[in-house]
């Protein structure tokens, strides 16, 4: 896959350094990080990259368009290398935990505006909102445990 990283770089223009080609595995392996998350992981691999090194890389690769930023109501921002598509997430609002869903209706941008109001319309963003499986599992024992407390 390093080499797919490394034509994806040079496809943009980006020089190829071992930064970069770690921010990319990280985030493949990994989607919707946020920077801190993202270091540790470039970390384990590569000890000596500064935090700067690191927020420097997850800008050039988002301003080159090979990394996605989204930064959901109330959250901190996140990053994925999913950017081929123009596909939506949904958060838990309990833990954070955000997830992919792609559109759900025609093609890119999957929304048609009301009134675009005479703009050229080439992305809709979505965020749905919700309770993941595990934090519904959790929250239900939870008043289950309080509910036989009580009696």
């Amino acid at each position: 896959m390093r080499s797919g990283f490394e034509a994806q770089l040079r496809a943009v223009s980006l020089r190829v350094t071992r930064p970069r080609l770690a921010v990319l595995a990280a985030l493949r392996d990994h989607p919707h990080v946020d920077t801190d998350a993202v270091l540790r992981l470039v970390r384990a691999e590569h000890p000596t990259v500064s935090h700067q090194a690191v927020y420097d890389v997850l800008r050039a690769l988002t301003d080159a368009g090979l990394v996605r930023r989204i930064q959901p109501a109330g959250a901190t921002a996140r990053y994925e290398a999913r950017v081929a598509d123009n596909h939506h997430h949904i958060v838990c609002r309990s833990c954070g935990a955000i997830a992919d869903i792609d559109c759900a209706v025609g093609d890119a941008p999957c929304l048609t505006a009301s009134d675009d109001h005479g703009f050229v319309v080439d992305e809709a963003e979505v965020v749905f909102w919700g309770v993941c499986p595990d934090c519904a599992t959790e929250h239900t024992a939870q008043r289950s445990a309080s509910s036989e407390g009580s009696t």
